[in-house]
């Protein structure tokens, strides 16, 4: 057995408003849509993983999902210029990654990061 993809589901009222922000502002594809269930995702870039956490590192809380971008400064503005503004960061962590926490439509504390 293989586990093939990992998916982080997220409830809410109202699946269509992950568009602005995963859709609209992180530049991800809209990969199904149900009316009831929208995922978003990247076909090239996915990979397994989960992680656990106590914190989320720097002191800061766990966050509820992190998302790995090619350019942290550009995400960072289309997210500032679709309205979210960042709860952390940016920031070059001692780890090697330089990342940003904002908040997502629901209120999921997302970690915006790119390693070195």
């Amino acid at each position: 057995m293989k586990v093939k993809r990992i998916v982080a589901n997220i409830a809410t009222p109202d699946a269509a408003a992950a568009g602005r922000f995963y859709g609209d502002a992180l530049g991800l594809d809209l990969l199904m849509d149900h009316g009831w269930i929208a995922t978003y995702g990247s076909p090239q870039e996915a990979r397994v993983q989960v992680s656990f956490a106590s914190e989320g590192g720097s002191g800061t809380p766990v966050p509820d999902l992190s998302i790995e971008v090619d350019d942290v400064e550009a995400a960072l503005e289309r997210l500032t210029a679709a309205g979210f503004k960042p709860e952390y960061g940016p920031v070059d962590e001692p780890w090697g990654v330089r990342r940003f926490y904002v908040r997502d439509p629901f209120g999921r504390l997302v970690n915006i990061l790119a390693h070195h």
